[in-house]
């Protein structure tokens, strides 16, 4: 069954849309995700970019853990549009942050 953790997935997202400000911030919330939840944020991404489709994510997954070369945080970092890839990626799996990044964006 798919484990997604959806409050980290939106704080990638809403510091990824602010990049030029919040890379710092961004790069040390990254280091201290677990390998695991590292694993899957690049799966959703993939998801959302197309190189994967959404019933493939386990196949994402042993992927991103199999061809990993660079660490996963300048990875991510380094992706351009990656908070509209997750937001697809996680579409396409059926699941949505909205209420996630609402919450973030009010501080709850």
């Amino acid at each position: 069954m798919l484990q997604i953790n959806l409050t980290k997935i939106a704080n990638v997202i809403l510091m990824a849309r602010e990049l030029d400000r919040a890379e710092g911030e961004l790069r040390a919330f990254l280091d201290r995700l677990t390998e695991e939840e590292q694993v899957d944020l690049v799966a959703v991404m993939w998801i959302g970019r197309d190189s994967f489709d959404a019933d493939e994510f386990e196949e994402a997954r042993a992927t991103a853990i199999a061809e990993a070369t660079v660490p996963t945080p300048d990875y991510l970092i380094g992706t351009p549009h990656l908070s509209d890839h997750l937001e697809t990626g996680l579409e396409a799996l059926g699941l949505s942050v909205q209420d996630e990044e609402d919450d973030l964006i009010r501080g709850g």
